[in-house]
Parts: C-alpha cells; structure tokens; sequence
C-alpha cells in the first residue's frame, strides 16, 4: 500500500468516526459501549449529576462542554 492510500484510509476511518459520533450525538444511533476508565473518589460524580444531559458541544480541540444542555451561559466548559 502506497503512502498515499495509506493516508485515504485513514481519513476515511476517520469520516466515519465523525459520522458515528454524529449520530450518537443527535440520538439517532446507540451509543458505543464506554471504554472502562480508573476513577478515584476526587472525580466521580455524585448521582444527582449523571442524571442531567450535558450540552456536548466540541471544541476545535475536540474536547467537549460539561455544562448541562441548553446552558444559558456564553462560554463553554471545556474537559
């Protein structure tokens, strides 16, 4: 495989990552099982907070806002 298939592959593994995650984010498609993270007790979330839909918006970075959905606030909060 040449240098330059190699790069089609992957930015169209990449386009259907975006696609999925897409989709994901409209509700039009199962989310994708979570991937196991460590926690500690400083990050988990007590119960109440799971319970409200975050805004989701992505940075250019690719990080996403943890406010709650529909926030009133300007800015994003990036994690």
């Amino acid at each position: 495989m040449s240098k330059m298939d190699e790069l089609r592959a992957l930015r169209e593994a990449r386009y259907e990552q975006a696609v999925a995650r897409a989709a994901v984010y409209r509700g039009s498609a199962p989310k994708p099982a979570a991937r196991p993270v460590a926690t500690s007790a400083a990050t988990e979330l007590p119960a109440a907070d799971l319970e409200v839909a975050l805004c989701g918006h992505r940075s250019i970075s690719g990080r996403t806002c943890t406010r709650e959905h529909g926030h009133a606030a300007k800015s994003h909060r990036y994690s």
